[in-house]
């Protein structure tokens, strides 16, 4: 069911889920369904941004009446819209529309360079061979059902259903979801994790789609804190999904943050002069495994990044944790990654990164997650998490956690319930297992039984008392499975850029 844009009154959850759905499903066809993404969100955020000034100029005529002149009215939009910029004047063009809608973007940003820069994206609207005229005029049509603004749908509603459309289309997108969407139950666990307050600073190196950071949003409100005091920061390497990013903070009601694009290893965005900013909460979920990340510039990186050791060139794991772990604040700095476990004892470079990390005590916890919680990954995962001051009952150990055992069973994927993450994290915060005999394995290691196994950090070996040959085995078994995936994703880019130079196979 939709409204017509003329009729008033709150549009229930499942009937903004299920309009957004059909304006995805408008679509089909030109467009494959793991791009819907790039063309669905800047709609849906153009028609918000316009619903959302015919509602705050309502607002101006009750209030000012006749004294309502075009200067006062500047000063009381989010966003300032220019003379033909409106959804009207976009629905109004009945031939070459997608030209106007492209002309109509570059617009709007060009006016709110502070707000509204890159946040569309960069898809060619006007490429009538990519998206027909018929396939845009029913993408706008959809949403020209429905108003976006307060008076018809909350803020709270207008994030939940970007949440599902994010759902949905990580769905659709296999493998490539992992570039923009981390399962909402395993960030919920990671900032429950972290924990953080009301006036701290947020960052997330590999932001995808903003997730973290509108998750952390969502903890402070929901602990009763200042959610508007929080400073929020992202980087994101993909335009695209750094402009998707961008709208899911907004449509979450959030309006002061900083989401820069650009390349976190070679030239990263959030910096306080010629420093890198330090925050007290870093979180992230990057890519894993990463070739060509920037090996040849980490030996003489200017931050210091580099400071314990180089990782290989055809795996940027630790060079994550080490950009993250140099970015925590002094004192309350710390820092929730998911990684795959092969970067808990794989030889070599990161042997040595790893052991010295463990030396300088920041290591303060392993958990190792359920199989297949992921879209882009069935390999083994685990949270690791640094502090720069570890509490006193923790220095120089390391908690090990197996929350291998605390899923639902999905259909495509598993997932973790609430008491499955509450759980986790009791055990994480407090030491204790409150699942009984056989759900979770925790326990509290000193650094010198790590260094008698050679700083290996891999779960069974403190935790199942499994022998040198077994904990050999089955890290011989993840190592297998990751370079497996690492081939297929490289025989995928392969084909794709085969297919892109015209070659058929």
């Amino acid at each position: 069911m939709t409204l017509s844009p003329t009729e008033s009154g709150h549009l229930t959850q499942q009937q903004l889920e299920s309009t957004l759905w059909t304006a995805a499903n408008a679509l089909r066809g030109p467009v494959d369904p793991g791009d819907f993404k790039a063309y669905v969100f800047p709609v849906m955020f153009f028609k918000w941004v316009s619903d959302n000034w015919d509602y705050e100029h309502r607002l101006a005529v009750e209030q000012f009446g006749d004294a309502l002149t075009p200067e006062v009215e500047e000063g009381l939009h989010a966003f300032s819209i220019p003379e033909g910029c409106h959804w009207a004047d976009v629905i109004g063009t009945s031939q070459l529309t997608g030209v106007k809608l492209a002309e109509v973007i570059k617009r709007l940003e060009e006016e709110n360079p502070e707000t509204l820069h890159g946040v569309f994206g960069d898809v060619q609207w006007g490429n009538t061979d990519r998206l027909p005229q018929t396939s845009l005029m029913n993408l706008l049509n959809t949403f020209h059902g429905v108003r976006l603004d307060p008076e018809s749908v909350n803020g709270d509603m207008l994030g939940s259903a970007y949440e599902y459309l994010l759902r949905e289309f990580a769905e659709a997108s296999g493998k490539k979801a992992g570039e923009f969407f981390t399962p909402r139950h395993v960030v919920h666990l990671l900032v429950k994790i972290l924990d953080p307050q009301p006036t701290e600073t947020i960052a997330d190196p590999a932001c995808g789609s903003g997730g973290m950071l509108v998750e952390t949003v969502t903890a402070v409100k929901a602990a009763g804190g200042q959610h508007r005091s929080l400073q929020l920061h992202g980087q994101e390497v993909n335009l695209t999904t750094s402009a998707i990013a961008k709208m899911n903070l907004y449509l979450h009601g959030v309006e002061d943050f900083n989401i820069a694009r650009g390349d976190t290893f070679r030239d990263p965005k959030l910096k306080d002069g010629d420093d890198l900013q330090k925050f007290d909460v870093v979180i992230a979920n990057p890519p894993f495994s990463l070739q060509n990340w920037g090996a040849d510039v980490w030996a003489a990186d200017p931050f210091g990044r580099g400071k314990y050791g180089v990782p290989p060139a055809k795996n940027g794991d630790w060079a994550w944790i080490e950009h993250m772990i140099t970015i925590m604040k002094p004192g309350t700095g710390r820092v929730g990654v998911v990684m795959p476990h092969g970067t808990l004892f794989r030889g070599g470079a990161e042997a040595r990164i790893r052991e010295a990390v463990l030396r300088d005590n920041l290591l303060e916890a392993v958990i190792s997650l359920p199989n297949n919680l992921f879209y882009s990954t069935s390999i083994p995962v685990a949270i690791l998490v640094f502090r720069k001051n570890k509490p006193a009952e923790r220095d120089n150990k390391v908690l090990f956690i197996d929350a291998t055992q605390r899923f639902v069973a999905g259909k495509n994927q598993n997932i973790m319930s609430d008491e499955d993450i509450e759980i986790i994290d009791t055990a994480y915060k407090n030491g204790q297992d409150l699942d009984g005999e056989g759900g979770l394995g925790l326990r509290l290691v000193d650094l010198e039984e790590i260094e008698k196994n050679d700083f290996d950090l891999n779960i069974g070996r403190y935790l199942r008392n499994e022998t040198v040959a077994e904990a050999n085995v089955e890290e011989a078994l993840i190592a297998y499975k990751e370079s497996r995936e690492v081939l297929a994703a490289a025989e995928a880019t392969l084909a794709e850029k085969l297919k892109a130079a015209g070659y058929d196979f």
